[in-house]
């Protein structure tokens, strides 16, 4: 059980994500009529949970690739991992728009929350990852437990609706997008932890305990943003429509953790990124990273909450027929085994 937990907590923050604890991308997918698109997303994000850390685990794997290959093939994971290159790239300059998004909440300039990310990630890149990855281990439970008070406490507070005309389900289908948006950053971090997985149970209690966490979550996230819906045209960040009237000592507390959620997730990315290109480069590690960040740089002039708009349905699109293959895989499996 103590394992099983250990690894509902990296799912959850490997999903937890800026994009997700902003709001955004909850209210850019789901919105009205979205309670059924919920609860599809839940079961279908506890059966891909279930089989990575099923394949992980059987092949006892240390990177993801293994993985990838195993539920699509050879030939489509070199396509998708070159896929998670870009989507690396993308996380980038998302995130250092993310930046300037949150500090405009604080009536500073857009730029001043460009330039400040920026310098906080040259600055850590020479001192490599494992500084962040502690601060981010300390940070995001701080987050998920934060985020999750808040929307408690604003369900209660305003007497938000639990359920939203239940007979009204036409959006259902943004759940299988919203599902494979996420399984490719899944499968880079749960794919490679199949060394360290003890037993089964493990993979059971964390892949149904992260489905439901996330599945509630969602839920409390998605009628408290349509209780402020009318609200939100006027907010980059979602989330601050529902801080609105919260003490100021809240707001800036969430405002806090949403903003080092978007640095750790920058930060990650481009390490991502500076590891995978770095041998193309005649450089070391700190150029690589600055021509990263200057490449990078004229996509946040779209703005957050465009580039999320934009992008995010991008992604879930093509990572469809991933998300296909993982939900057919036991099947398949299970035919294959016939016939032999």
């Amino acid at each position: 059980m103590l394992n099983g937990m250990r690894w509902i907590g990296l799912i959850v923050a490997t999903m937890i994500g800026a994009g997700y604890a902003s709001g955004r991308e909850i209210w850019e997918f789901f919105g009205h009529e979205s309670g059924l698109a919920i609860v599809l997303f839940a079961v279908m994000f506890t059966l891909s949970c279930f089989v990575i850390l099923k394949l992980s685990y059987e092949l006892k794997t240390e990177n993801y690739l293994p993985v990838l290959q195993s539920i699509v093939g050879k030939k489509f994971a070199n396509v998708y991992d070159w896929g998670i290159l870009l989507y690396l790239f993308t996380m980038l300059f998302v995130m250092i728009s993310g930046s300037g998004a949150t500090v405009q909440m604080f009536e500073l300039p857009y730029y001043i929350g460009v330039i400040l990310i920026i310098v906080l990630l040259l600055v850590v890149i020479p001192y490599g990852m494992d500084g962040i990855l502690s601060i981010n281990r300390f940070l995001l439970p701080l987050l998920i437990v934060g985020l999750s008070v808040v929307l408690f406490t604003f369900v209660i507070k305003e007497q938000v609706p639990i359920i939203y005309h239940y007979l009204e389900q036409s959006n259902w289908a943004s759940s299988i997008p919203f599902t494979s948006l996420n399984v490719v950053p899944l499968i880079a971090v749960i794919g490679a932890v199949g060394k360290e997985i003890k037993s089964e149970k493990e993979i059971y209690v964390a892949s149904i305990g992260s489905g439901i966490i996330l599945g509630v979550i969602s839920y409390l996230y998605n009628i408290s943003l349509i209780h402020v819906s009318d609200q939100l045209f006027f907010y980059e960040i979602p989330l601050f429509a529902i801080l609105n009237g919260y003490p100021v000592q809240m707001f800036f507390l969430m405002s806090l953790l949403l903003w080092f959620a978007i640095y750790t997730t920058a930060i990650t990315s481009l390490f991502g990124l500076i590891a995978r290109v770095k041998d193309f480069f005649k450089f070391n590690k700190a150029m690589v990273g600055i021509i990263l960040i200057i490449a990078a740089l004229p996509f946040t002039l779209v703005g957050f909450s465009n580039l999320i708009s934009y992008l995010y349905p991008l992604y879930g699109l093509i990572n469809l027929y991933v998300l296909a293959m993982i939900l057919l895989f036991p099947i398949i499996k299970r035919a294959n085994h016939t016939k032999i």
